[in-house]
């Protein structure tokens, strides 16, 4: 098998993903928040407890913004730091109960938009997809 093609539909496969990811949280977050903010929250939220130099590198952002885009997600009550009990120099980052709540309803109404996307999908498509999703998972994005 040619790894340079496999290469080729990996780059369009992953552009393919950030095109459908921006329509599919079009209009669901808050108006509250930041475009950037809401990234944050979402890297949080299927990644926590995070740290900041994780959230940094996810978000190609430098440290201090990454800490000050936290501070003001912070002061919205959106996540909170928690102390590492055995380093008390490492803090982690968590969503707070109303992040939570908040990022659960954007999720929902995702679900909702993917969900659609996959009305005529038969059970062995889905199921084939679930398998593929998988395998990516496992193999590529580990």
């Amino acid at each position: 098998m040619d790894k340079n093609a496999v290469f080729q539909k990996f780059v369009a496969f992953t552009a393919a993903v950030h095109q459908i990811s921006n329509e599919m949280t079009k209009d669901v977050k808050s108006e509250t928040i930041t475009t950037v903010q809401y990234k944050i929250l979402e890297y949080i939220a299927v990644s926590q407890p995070s740290t900041l130099s994780d959230i940094s590198e996810c978000m190609h952002m430098s440290m201090p913004n990454t800490s000050r885009e936290l501070r003001k997600l912070s002061e919205k009550g959106l996540c909170e730091k928690i102390t590492d009990a055995d380093d008390r120099r490492k803090q982690f980052i968590r969503l707070s109960a109303r992040g939570d709540a908040m990022m659960n309803e954007v999720f929902e109404q995702i679900e909702s938009r993917f969900v659609e996307r996959l009305r005529d999908i038969s059970e062995e498509e889905l199921g084939e997809i679930e398998q593929a999703l998988d395998l990516l998972h496992t193999k590529v994005f580990y």
